[in-house]
């Protein structure tokens, strides 16, 4: 089912999300639905979008669904950083189409999480896919990409495609 996804300045975006257990695992694949549904709703109307986390459609859970050449479903992620190594670039959000900020990220990191079948998997990434990863796994924590602008010049509108 697609949700309203949550925009800039909703408090529920900046509250820090639950780990799954428990009971939550019998509700995952139709959260993960929602999720996907959503996803792929923003990218029919704005013509972007590779991921979104559960806080951003209401569901205060640690949870996100990517969909690049597949779909993954990750639960109750952890990320690390092999390395220091950053650069900048422009991140952008489905929780706030058409702005872009300026900020820091990684070049690299690691990502562990539980699959939809309940296997242990880890991922070594790196580029725009580990950034990626940072900003939805921020999401989590209740921290968006306007909370890590480089300085107070780091805000751009871009143009974005609707269609209606």
């Amino acid at each position: 089912m697609v949700r309203d996804i949550l925009l800039l300045g909703d408090e529920r975006l900046y509250e820090p999300s639950e780990a799954l257990s428990g009971e939550d695992w019998d509700m995952l694949p139709g959260w993960a639905g929602d999720l996907r549904d959503t996803l792929l709703a923003y990218r029919a109307k704005y013509g972007a979008g590779r991921a979104v986390a559960a806080p951003q459609i209401g569901l205060r859970k640690r949870l996100i669904y990517m969909l690049l050449e597949r779909p993954y479903v990750i639960a109750n992620p952890a990320l690390s950083f092999p390395d220091a190594e950053t650069y900048e670039l422009l991140d952008d959000c489905m929780s706030f189409p058409g702005l872009a900020v300026r900020v820091r990220r990684h070049r690299r990191c690691v990502l562990e999480y539980t699959d939809e079948l309940g296997a242990a998997q880890r991922l070594e990434l790196e580029g725009d896919i580990s950034e990626l990863i940072q900003h939805e796994y921020d999401h989590l924590d209740g921290i968006l990409a306007t909370m890590r602008a480089v300085d107070d010049k780091s805000f751009y509108m871009m143009q974005i495609k609707r269609q209606f």
